[in-house]
């Protein structure tokens, strides 16, 4: 069996107080599965790598085949932990190293 390629998404939240990184997850499968179903959503892959409460920013993991799917789904998304937010894809990179060296040029 072939081996899934991944890529990781940064992302900024834009929210008064941000969530517990649980409840965040669970809003961005929340909305992956509204998007697409839950097949496509399972085709997704996604895994949270690092969640900063304080500084407000995300990095997830998916599959390649869905790369686009999770950024409409993640672009959709207008309320985490109960309150008005909107969350923004900053990047996105096949290694989580070059991921964190665009993000600090």
């Amino acid at each position: 069996m072939k081996r899934q390629k991944r890529r990781y998404l940064a992302l900024r939240l834009d929210v008064e107080s941000a969530p517990g990184d649980r409840d965040f997850l669970d809003a961005v499968w929340s909305s992956v599965t509204r998007l697409v179903g839950e097949v496509g959503a399972s085709l997704a892959g996604l895994a949270l790598v690092r969640y900063d409460i304080e500084g407000k920013t995300a990095i997830l993991r998916v599959n390649l085949v869905a790369v686009d799917n999770v950024r409409a789904a993640v672009a959709a998304m207008t309320v985490l932990g109960g309150k008005a937010a909107a969350v923004h894809v900053v990047a996105v990179s096949g290694t989580i190293k070059a991921l964190l060296e665009g993000l600090k040029s």
